[in-house]
């Protein structure tokens, strides 16, 4: 088969399944990147959600023996919600960022890799392929940064010249040999605006973070968030993008070319108190198709409570005063006591000292304290 012109069927065929961008790379090790996994072990610089193996990680032809290149995809998602509902005193509202909305993308990407595969597979029946989305052990952005889908910018996100970092990246390993592309020229130049945009200051320099403080990484954790995050979550109630919105690549930058996408207002913008008490099955009907709902409801349930106390939403201490009595979850009932301190009404004192009486666990008990000092008690 003339592989140079397969290729660029391949091309063309993705544009017809809606991959919005493709790159091929060649699947030689990934020698810098293991340097730098290695180097953020021995800093502690991990989230812990990343598979262990650094050369499995790092060296394509573990995952598929015979690999000679991998065909990287891209595709863009929405940066600006339509028809936003707006937050006001009584009805206060938190976020998903702009990674969870719509269907989740591990499905879309998949579907894509899938159809692609069909096709290769079609004409070429002896092809070894291995496809990935997001949890599997390459690196999505070194794959897509050599296949020259874009640039690996200061914020750690790949940056495409077409859509900005509004892109999901997806990879399939085969035995083909397909010309790879050329790199893209990084384009951040002296820039620092991801950097200084940075709540927490995940990013310690251009392309390299500390996920353990990064605001997306703490919204997905499922135990008390450190005190000195809490004023830095705001109404996040899963990841952040920050980091996105500040880099002047993504300004005037939206796309909306895949219905699944697209997301829904009242669910990805949502009233903060009837997160408090929803039902598993509740939960699963309206967020279980987001990627953000992958750890649960009790991180959300959890940065509900903070976003509460970020607003100071006295109109909350009812549902708060409720959590705290009856939920049998004690991360959810000491941040809810945190969260009455910080909302600094005096209705609270008489509430957080009864619970005080009440309450066996410790972290809880140490929560109540933190209220009753913010209230001068």
């Amino acid at each position: 088969m003339d592989i140079v012109k397969f290729q660029q069927e391949l091309i063309d065929y993705s544009k017809t399944i809606g991959i919005d961008k493709i790159g091929f790379a060649s699947a030689s090790p990934f020698d810098e990147l293991k340097s730098r996994l290695l180097r953020q072990q021995e800093l502690g610089y991990q989230s812990g959600f990343e598979p262990k193996d650094i050369e499995k990680r790092t060296n394509p032809e573990l995952l598929l023996p015979g690999a000679k290149s991998i065909i990287a995809i891209a595709l863009a998602y929405p940066a600006k919600l339509k028809d936003a509902p707006r937050s006001t005193r009584s009805e206060r509202r938190g976020m998903f960022a702009r990674a969870s909305w719509g269907e989740d993308y591990h499905h879309i990407l998949r579907d894509r890799l899938q159809k692609l595969e069909s096709f290769i597979l079609e004409k070429l029946p002896d092809a070894k392929l291995q496809s990935m989305v997001d949890t599997g052990e390459l690196s999505d952005r070194a794959v897509a940064e050599r296949a020259g889908i874009g640039w690996s910018g200061k914020n750690c996100a790949i940056i495409t010249p077409e859509f900005g970092s509004y892109v999901y990246l997806g990879e399939m390993i085969t035995n083909i040999p397909f010309a790879p592309d050329t790199p893209i020229e990084d384009q951040c130049g002296s820039c620092r605006a991801c950097l200084d945009a940075c709540p927490t200051g995940a990013l310690v320099q251009g392309g390299q973070l500390n996920a353990q403080r990064c605001v997306s990484f703490l919204t997905q954790t499922k135990d008390f968030l450190p005190d000195e995050f809490r004023t830095k979550i705001g109404n996040r109630l899963y990841g952040c993008d920050s980091c996105q919105t500040a880099c002047p690549k993504n300004k005037g930058i939206d796309f909306h070319f895949h219905e699944e996408m697209e997301p829904h207002p009242e669910v990805v913008k949502p009233l903060l108190k009837p997160i408090l008490s929803i039902s598993n099955r509740d939960f699963k009907e309206t967020y279980g198709a987001l990627s953000g709902s992958w750890r649960g409801k009790k991180p959300i349930q959890r940065n509900a409570i903070i976003a509460l106390a970020h607003f100071k939403d006295r109109s909350a201490i009812p549902e708060l005063k409720q959590v705290l009595k009856e939920d049998p979850r004690p991360v959810l009932r000491g941040t809810a006591a945190w969260a009455l301190g910080k909302i600094g009404d005096e209705s609270a004192i008489d509430i957080l000292k009864e619970a005080s009486l009440k309450e066996k666990d410790e972290q809880v008990l140490d929560e109540i304290e933190k209220g009753l000092n913010m209230l001068g008690k």
